[in-house]
């Protein structure tokens, strides 16, 4: 110890005192437990034996002052130091930090406070030195004393100011104000109801929605309920009062909107905050754009006063921002010029874009909030954001970025959020961002895949799945067109090689190719020149081909949703499509999902899935009963 003086002769130590303190009472006053806290490693506690009693005259404690980097050497190691002085000199010692000096009070004898001072600055003056005792605390031997004074401890802290949390959120608040106080205002009721839709009574309205797939709806606002409006049956209906919006849509060739184009465009005409829940290939693209597209024409701030884009998309992959885009470019409704933001292509030609001018951006959480680190992007102006494919960007863990990209869009926005899941995290991420929302979703909330398609499983072994496909591809009809998922970029690349050199023409989707290769895979597969794509689950979702007839699962994918989303990939837009999956046994844990799916579809269940399924609910049940033999206890001899 640092502390402990040379013995010299019969002159006593520090470590003689003790015994001698010890030999008193019975106790070491040197023990207890000591600890580390406040800035600096100030130390704090106090020993928790009792030490010698301060005797003499109680006056006044002595103070005075050291700078805070010397707090630490005074203390010692463990307090060892401090510890020390106070167990020989008889005195009580307090360390208060502040700013950048401690004070220091001294509570004992007068003549024992002199001395603890010394020591005291005999430390704080040369700390690399070992301190010798002899020369100040000699004399602390021959001073009466009893056991220490439990009525107050040796005490080092540091003055904090309590925290007034109060006061923090007033100030939070008061600066969330002036953050968007000089904002334009907002218009968001815009829907005019026409005379069939308003003619409808509760009845009729209860039927269509069962009639069309089972159309459900509900208000998720705490409180008092607002009445669901009636679904818009036609495109008239919803879109009667602009007509330039309807010559684009008799252009595009549409018969009827979908079943939830039809309930969702009243409730975002409105304003009211959506939820729309359903499966791929339903047209939820177009049930928020159409009156996103009349929303940010409307508002009373000019375009070009605007200081930036009116309306943001976020998707979850680059596929399916393009395919927004495109859609937004089939309408071009009163020039709107939109662009879309996505990484693994030229920043700097993003940002020109941005720069000319951008009604629309259509975007990937990570790039768009990258721009916006950086202050490229004005995101201020947004009054109308969709949230696309919800659960695809929580499952590829955009969520921060989703959350750094909306702490600049301004509160009192119109939300609308997609998704073909409800899990419990979207539920989360909704009633954090959405503001009173309603909700609609085709039949149920349980996962379902869509009814227009034929659903064929194949249980097999993994040496013969090359042979299948092989045999399958090669009685395709020239009219046909399928996407074969698989579960690994090298898988793709083996089977497309394969494929060549048997004559076919192939194209492959995945992420290790380069962002100009997958755009000409695509574009090679939309145009018809390729009948094959062979993918991975980037396509999963975001690809739009409504001319896909079949959808062969060569692999079966990594969770139950994701077999949804790759089954949507056919019978879209009111088509019919089948779906070929080779199942392997490596696969049986899906099985009972898998047929939970099939059921809700009306599909044919092959007995060899149902086998597979018992069997792995026999052997879970089987490892299960082994797990608790092995958890019994032993018997006790």
């Amino acid at each position: 110890m640092a502390w402990a003086p040379e013995q010299k002769g019969a002159e006593p130590n520090l470590r003689d005192l003790r015994a001698g303190w010890a030999g008193r009472d019975g106790r070491d006053p040197s023990g207890g437990g000591s600890g580390r806290g406040g800035r600096g490693g100030g130390w704090s506690g106090s020993s928790s034996h009792p030490g010698p009693r301060t005797t003499g005259p109680r006056g006044p404690p002595l103070a005075f002052k050291i700078q805070n980097s010397m707090v630490g050497v005074v203390i010692g190691r463990g307090g060892s130091k401090i510890k020390d002085i106070q167990s020989v000199t008889n005195t009580k010692i307090q360390i208060i930090k502040g700013d950048t000096e401690a004070e220091v009070k001294i509570f004992g004898s007068k003549e024992m406070k002199a001395k603890a001072k010394a020591a005291i600055d005999i430390l704080a003056e040369k700390p690399e030195k070992s301190y010798n005792s002899e020369s100040i605390l000699d004399n602390a031997a021959s001073k009466p004393s009893g056991g220490r004074d439990l009525t107050t401890d040796n005490i080092v802290r540091e003055v904090r100011p309590s925290i007034d949390w109060d006061k923090i959120r007033a100030g939070v608040s008061q600066w969330e104000k002036r953050k968007w106080a000089d904002l334009p205002p907002i218009i968001k009721d815009l829907y005019i109801e026409s005379e069939a839709t308003s003619s409808l009574s509760q009845m009729e309205a209860d039927i269509w929605r069962k009639e069309n797939f089972n159309i459900m709806c509900d208000d998720l606002k705490d409180g008092e309920k607002r009445s669901i409006p009636y679904p818009t049956r036609t495109f008239e209906d919803a879109f009667q009062d602009y007509p330039d919006l309807m010559n684009y849509i008799k252009k595009a060739g549409f018969q009827k909107p979908t079943p939830i184009q039809s309930q969702a465009w009243p409730i975002v005409l409105q304003g009211i905050d959506l939820i729309g829940v359903a499966q791929t290939g339903t047209g939820k693209t177009l049930s928020y754009l159409l009156p996103g597209f009349i929303h940010i024409t409307s508002q009373p701030t000019r375009r070009g006063q605007r200081n930036g884009p009116g309306m943001l998309v976020l998707t979850p992959t680059r596929e399916l921002a393009l395919q927004v885009e495109n859609e937004c470019s089939k309408y071009s409704y009163k020039n709107l010029r939109s662009i879309c933001i996505y990484g693994g292509v030229n920043r700097k030609d993003q940002v020109n874009e941005i720069a000319k001018g951008i009604d629309i951006i259509i975007a990937t959480p990570g790039r768009l909030n990258d721009l916006q680190i950086n202050n490229f992007v004005n995101l201020r102006s947004i009054t109308y954001l969709v949230l696309d494919e919800a659960d695809k960007m929580l499952d590829l863990g955009f969520e921060h970025q989703i959350m750094k990209v909306l702490l600049d869009v301004r509160p009192d926005r119109q939300t609308v959020m997609t998704s073909a899941t409800w899990p419990d995290t979207i539920r989360r991420l909704a009633q954090s961002y959405l503001k009173d929302p309603m909700i609609v979703y085709v039949g149920t909330l349980d996962l379902v895949a869509v009814n227009t398609v034929k659903q064929n499983i194949i249980v097999t072994t993994e040496e013969e799945k090359r042979s299948l496909i092989q045999e399958f591809l090669q009685s395709l009809s020239p009219k046909d067109k399928v996407i074969v998922f698989v579960s690994r970029k090298l898988v793709a690349d083996d089977l497309s090689s394969d494929l060549s050199i048997q004559g076919l023409c192939v194209q492959t989707l995945h992420g290790d190719r380069e962002q100009s290769e997958r755009e000409q895979a695509l574009d090679d597969f939309n145009r018809g020149n390729v009948k094959i794509l062979i993918c991975t689950d980037l396509a999963s979702r975001g690809l739009d081909v409504n001319d896909i007839t079949h959808v062969y699962n060569y692999d079966f994918p990594r969770n139950i949703e994701e077999y949804v989303h790759r089954v949507g990939r056919t019978g879209r837009a009111g088509r019919t499509g089948i779906s070929i999956t080779l199942m392997t046994k490596s696969d049986w844990k899906t099985a009972p999902e898998l047929i939970k799916i099939l059921e809700r579809s009306n599909q044919r269940i092959p007995e060899a899935l149902a086998i597979m399924a018992e069997e792995y609910k026999l052997g879970k049940q089987k490892t299960g009963n082994t797990r608790l033999s092995q958890k019994k206890p032993k018997a006790f001899h």
